[in-house]
């Protein structure tokens, strides 16, 4: 278990997590918040989307399970942990850990939403990879319980987890997230608000440098992701991109870019305009960069 100390009620025992989205990301951080023994609600207002983050949790803990990497008791431990629900109401936790659509719009509104349903104790972190925390926070009710949970894709992979906190944000609030990841088994690292946090202001160049290599006949897309994977990196720009998402991703450089004043460096690649334009998004659409069996 872990505490929150609150300004307002002493000692708060963190039992209950709420991931709010059930895409590839929020399916991910509820299944690694339930294998580590939390009772864990995943929320999406699509049922269809709640089916696919059940089959597709189901589907990891019993791969995880018959390679050995948890055990049979482990497997069914965390599929009893979690619930599944679209129904706002339904969403009261400890935690609120919301991985939804990168607007600032949606998010403040789920998170008032859910301030309704909650007692000013309950902690709301965003997963935004690049909105602002501090603009979240301002029009949450209690923003000094407002913090950054930055998790990477694949989440039960990556190791990371930035923590993001806001000139508001309670001393109390980042410590318990820093512990939480950790106990997740993830390595937080705590940064404050700036465009892009840490890790997605300095991978824009990975992204439009490769980018620029490719718009200028430089090099060909495939070269460069063997290049960049035979010096370390475990996937190259442009298939990161289609993992990621063309959508969010291209979503993600305009944000920092316009964050931080439109610097000429950082301008957003015509190139992955003309994917998002086109609906080629990567591995979740079946095309992007590459061409993916759906």
């Amino acid at each position: 278990m872990l505490y929150f100390y609150g300004k307002q009620k002493g000692m708060h025992t963190i039992k209950t997590i709420c991931v709010c989205g059930a895409g590839t990301m929020g399916s991910g951080i509820a299944q690694v918040i339930a294998l580590a023994g939390y009772t864990t609600i995943q929320f999406d207002l699509d049922n269809e989307m709640l089916v696919k983050s059940r089959t597709a949790i189901e589907k990891n803990l019993r791969w995880l399970a018959e390679k050995g990497k948890i055990n049979t008791e482990q497997m069914v431990q965390a599929l009893n942990q979690l619930v599944f629900t679209s129904q706002v109401t339904d969403c009261v936790a400890d935690l609120v850990i919301e991985a939804i659509i990168e607007k600032k719009e949606a998010k403040t509104g789920l998170f008032n939403q859910l301030a309704q349903v909650n007692t000013r104790e309950t902690i709301f972190a965003t997963n935004t990879s690049s909105i602002a925390v501090s603009l979240i926070a301002k029009e949450v009710p209690y923003p000094e319980r407002v913090a950054g949970m930055h998790f990477f894709n694949p989440a039960p992979l990556m190791k990371l987890v930035e923590v993001i906190k806001t000139a508001q944000t309670d001393a109390a609030v980042v410590q318990t997230i820093t512990q939480l990841a950790t106990k997740l088994g993830k390595t937080a690292v705590v940064c404050k608000d700036s465009p892009g946090f840490i890790v997605n202001r300095v991978a824009r160049h990975y992204y439009l440098e490769a980018m620029k290599l490719a718009e200028e006949g430089l090099a060909t897309i495939e070269t460069v992701d063997t290049v960049m994977e035979a010096t370390g990196f475990k996937m190259g720009p442009f298939k990161l991109m289609d993992l990621i998402g063309m959508d969010i991703n291209y979503g993600v450089s305009n944000i920092v870019w316009e964050a931080l004043g439109k610097p000429e460096r950082l301008t957003p690649s015509p190139l992955q305009k003309q994917k998002v334009d086109a609906g080629e998004l990567g591995r979740k659409t079946g095309k992007g960069f590459y061409a993916y069996e759906k």
